[in-house]
């Protein structure tokens, strides 16, 4: 997982860019809760007059004024506080609307590398765990950060109004409550960070149990998997009450210090008030000041709280905001409009980040346009690594790919793979209609042009056939449909496309021979004036290629067509014969 190394200041300077868009919103916020803070200190002043005037000197003008203001200074409060809150929470909860927008944007926007090196798991954690515990504190602290320092400060004016040496008693215990709401502070964001780990853990998890399902019930591991959750789930538990335990010890050094400081007002302020230094409904209106005082120095504590876990949070998001998309590094300006001459791999070579052994060696292949190039070799002789370099999924690590004499670097990306089409072994699809997944990443594409891509790859007498035809959802990667059905979507939807490049990587391997049979009537269309290179294990689906290419630990050690390499009696006739000559005793015996 991406590890933040992102300070508070700086989480706090990066999420007020998001303020930005909001601005006006947020001062109009701000203004509310400077009406809420003043009304909630005018209160606190007018408990002297009502004692002082009314119950001491009994005025009865006062009598009929001063009810009226206590309403007056209510409903005023409310309608501030309703403002504020309102306003607040639209402004947070869009600045966190548009951070899982663009969380979300920048994943789709990162390579395959770091793809294959996060798993999908810990992505969701951090687009929706991370995200949530940030809109917590945004949504619901954020007002509370405008407005309790200004209410605090509201009522130190009323309690120094009323009597500054008590105001200083009351408020010169707080100091004591630094250190510890430091160090309980620290310890809290570590644990913050620990909980999102365990949530990420348990998200990848569920993922990887909830897409295996097959797996699991077939291997009847479902108790294996269930106690692999129970300890992640235990660990993450065990973490909650830690959190939980120092949360609450925060409030509880503020609620000692609040008492503490609340008996020396009263010890004082008797004693004034006994002397006759202080009248009594000025002792209250202080009293009342210092009570109300302490509730927002309570909510700051617990918002600060909040804010460190949403740091935590805020950390791993903005540390994957802050990894390089594709289109960052792409440093490519030319558009590709063809191919017109062919393909060239000059001196390729291609090694995995941290790994010793060499993928991809000084590989020097020329392809001619329109030809259909067939890559085959042993598991892990590099075949799908070598196709991957074409549409720049990873990029060499020594030597250069051209595209009629173009090194495909200086291609603009988004250009170079509008001009490739992928049909993979592992069919994607989503759940979506027949119709949407065709047509799928293309705009103004008509009803006509779907059927015709979907004859095309004889995938049309299927549909006709499901319950709502090409209305029919098909489940999540095409649950509701067989093999072969899938595959011959996919390669409906690479013939709607109709790019000029074209990769098929064992796109037959998963299939029984009738609908290898079909699918392979489908690719006929498919590949048809299109430069193809095709992977394949079986070997019976690249005998009709222009040529085949072997590779052998990264490098390419035969070449030639099918006939050739046969009578070469080389690697690719070894291959060939551990493939049919089993066969051919099998139909024989």
């Amino acid at each position: 997982m991406v590890s933040g190394g992102t300070s508070r200041a700086s989480v706090v300077r990066r999420l007020l860019r998001y303020v930005k868009p909001y601005w006006g919103r947020f001062i109009l916020a701000s203004v509310c809760a400077g009406g809420v803070s003043l009304l909630t200190a005018a209160n606190a002043w007018l408990v002297k007059p009502v004692l002082d005037e009314i119950f001491v000197q009994r005025n009865t003008a006062m009598l009929a004024i001063l009810p009226f203001a206590i309403v007056a200074v209510a409903v005023a409060k409310r309608a501030f506080q309703f403002a504020h809150v309102y306003l607040m929470g639209y402004t947070g909860n869009r600045i966190i609307t548009d951070i899982r927008d663009a969380l979300y944007h920048h994943i789709l926007k990162l390579s395959l590398t770091f793809h294959a090196t996060h798993s999908t798991g810990a992505l969701m954690s951090n687009v929706t765990s991370d995200v949530a515990l940030m809109q917590r504190a945004v949504s619901g602290v954020i007002k509370d950060l405008i407005q309790q320092p200004l209410t605090l400060l509201a009522l130190m004016g009323v309690t120094i109004y009323q009597n500054w040496r008590m105001a200083f008693i009351a408020i010169a215990v707080l100091p004591f409550g630094y250190y510890p709401m430091i160090r309980l502070g620290r310890r809290l964001k570590r644990l913050a960070h620990a909980g999102q780990e365990r949530v990420s853990e348990l998200s990848s998890i569920l993922q990887e149990t909830f897409s295996g399902i097959r797996v699991v019930k077939a291997f009847g591991t479902e108790a294996f998997e269930a106690e692999r959750l129970r300890d992640t789930n235990l660990r993450y538990f065990r973490n909650t009450m830690k959190v939980t335990t120092v949360s609450e010890l925060a409030p509880a050094v503020m609620e000692v210090l609040g008492a503490i400081g609340g008996a020396a007002v009263i010890a004082y302020g008797g004693y004034a008030v006994v002397s006759g230094q202080m009248t009594t409904g000025a002792f209250f209106s202080f009293l009342t000041a210092s009570f109300l005082m302490y509730a927002p120095i309570r909510i700051l504590s617990a918002a600060n709280t909040a804010i460190l876990s949403a740091s935590a949070a805020a950390e791993r998001v903005f540390a994957i905001l802050d990894v390089e998309t594709e289109e960052g590094r792409d440093r490519g300006r030319r558009e590709l409009t063809g191919v017109r001459e062919g393909i060239e791999f000059r001196d390729v070579g291609f090694t995995y980040d941290g790994a010793e052994r060499v993928t991809l060696a000084g590989i020097t292949l020329r392809v001619r346009a329109g030809e259909v190039v067939a890559v085959v070799g042993t598991s892990g002789s590099g075949k799908t690594t070598l196709v991957n370099l074409l549409p720049r999924f990873i990029e060499p690590t020594r030597g250069a790919i051209f595209i009629d004499g173009v090194d495909v670097r200086e291609l603009r990306l988004a250009s170079l793979r509008r001009h490739i089409g992928v049909v993979s072994q592992e069919v994607v699809l989503f759940d979506d209609s027949v119709r949407n997944n065709i047509a799928y990443g293309m705009t103004d594409i008509v009803q006509a042009d779907v059927v015709r891509a979907a004859e095309a790859a004889y995938a049309h007498p299927f549909i006709l056939q499901l319950p709502a035809g090409y209305d029919t959802v098909i489940g999540e990667r095409g649950a509701t449909l067989s093999g072969g059905e899938r595959q011959r979507l996919a390669i409906a939807r690479a013939l709607l496309k109709d790019p000029p490049i074209l990769i098929l990587d064992e796109a037959t391997s998963a299939l029984d021979a009738e609908s290898e049979a079909i699918v392979q009537r489908a690719l006929a269309n498919l590949i048809a004036h299109r430069t193809t290179f095709v992977i394949a294990h079986r070997l019976s689906t690249v005998q009709r290629a222009s040529r085949i290419v072997v590779l052998d630990r990264g490098t390419i050690v035969e070449e030639g067509t099918h006939a050739s390499l046969l009578a070469r009696q080389g690697i690719y006739a070894n291959l060939y014969r551990i493939q049919f000559e089993p066969e051919a005793r099998y139909a024989g015996s």
